[in-house]
């Protein structure tokens, strides 16, 4: 035997002697149901994210943890398999009633059935919308509007390119054909050609311009210039973090929105449907963020922890004994 095959065959000893006799994984009282869900109800506490993340073997869980633990020992309530409200719910159900009418705000993204879930397992919880999900929201529908005005402009090069090749192809003489001459896009003030423009554009539109560099800068002015329209929707999309930005009551904070949602409406682009429906069904759990202005980075850091120590192992094989490990972690 070769002495890679040697420590190749050590290696997977001692993995296998550390999960069976070392570890204290056969023993663990979660082993039972741990590839369903695993609960930590003296990790409960006032302010819970709840979140979703995906495993390598395409499985979705959905996770809640506690704030205050700030994603290290303690931070692990509950991981339930799937994300529908009714499973999930009634995972979450065998935490201590008691538990659960002390939990005072309970964070998530935009998924109505994560909401649902909320208002079903913690009916004394403020139900918060996580901001930095909200202005995702509108992002993309500004991105949405850029993809569109890109489409016009391809159509708009192809169909040029179209019709010089017919010119060339009805050029009754070679000199004809030469003054033709080949197609040439249409280079802008800065070297690119619109499409190249749209293309990289992406980036300009999902930062605010205070952090554009100098070809960012130069490549949107090109941009707002030819569609002002993607300039005032990039304009409301700024304002909404704006009105995030600041520090201010709830009230404050529902009247800018009201103003702000009254612009969307006016602007009346299609891509901005969802975001005004958005706003309209979830203003309460929206405003509820100036409350406190928590958020679910303690849970998205948590979920990036999830994803490093996957990668760690390579993947999940063995999802009882990744769930094992998280909990010994984190629970």
């Amino acid at each position: 035997m070769s002495a890679v095959c040697i420590v190749k065959h050590n290696g997977q000893t001692l993995r296998k002697q550390y999960k069976e006799k070392i570890s204290g994984y056969r023993q663990w009282d979660q082993l039972d149901h741990a590839e369903e869900y695993t609960l930590f109800p003296e990790n409960l506490g006032e302010n819970l994210s709840l979140d979703e993340t995906s495993l390598s073997n395409g499985d979705v869980y959905t996770i809640l943890t506690n704030k205050a633990a700030k994603g290290r020992k303690g931070a692990l309530v509950a991981m339930v398999r799937g994300v529908a409200s009714d499973t999930v719910s009634a995972v979450l159900r065998r935490l201590p009633y008691k538990g659960r009418i002390a939990v005072k705000t309970v964070t998530t993204d935009m998924s109505s059935a994560m909401m649902l879930t909320v208002r079903s397992v913690f009916p004394g919880a403020k139900l918060i919308n996580d901001r930095f999900h909200v202005q995702q929201l509108i992002s993309e529908a500004v991105d949405q509007l850029r993809i569109r005005y890109r489409w016009e402009v391809l159509d708009a090069e192809n169909k040029a390119i179209s019709e010089h090749r017919q010119k060339r192809k009805q050029a009754k003489t070679r000199l004809e054909k030469e003054l033709i001459g080949k197609w040439e896009p249409e280079s802008m003030a800065n070297g690119e050609t619109m499409p190249q423009i749209m293309a990289r554009s992406k980036h300009i539109i999902l930062k605010n311009r205070s952090k554009w560099n100098e070809q960012q800068t130069a490549r949107a002015a090109i941009l707002f210039e030819r569609f002002p329209r993607l300039q005032q929707a990039y304009e409301l999309s700024m304002r909404l973090t704006d009105i995030y930005n600041k520090k201010i009551t709830p009230d404050a904070a529902r009247l800018l929105l009201a103003r702000w949602y009254n612009d969307v409406e006016s602007f009346d682009s299609p891509e901005f449907n969802c975001v005004l429906e958005t706003f309209m069904n979830h203003s309460t759990t929206i405003v509820n963020y100036f409350e406190d202005r928590l958020t679910n980075a303690s849970a998205e850091s948590f979920n990036a922890k999830i994803k490093a120590f996957r990668s760690q192992l390579r993947g999940v094989c063995d999802v009882r004994f990744f769930m094992f490990r998280l909990a010994t972690q984190y629970g």
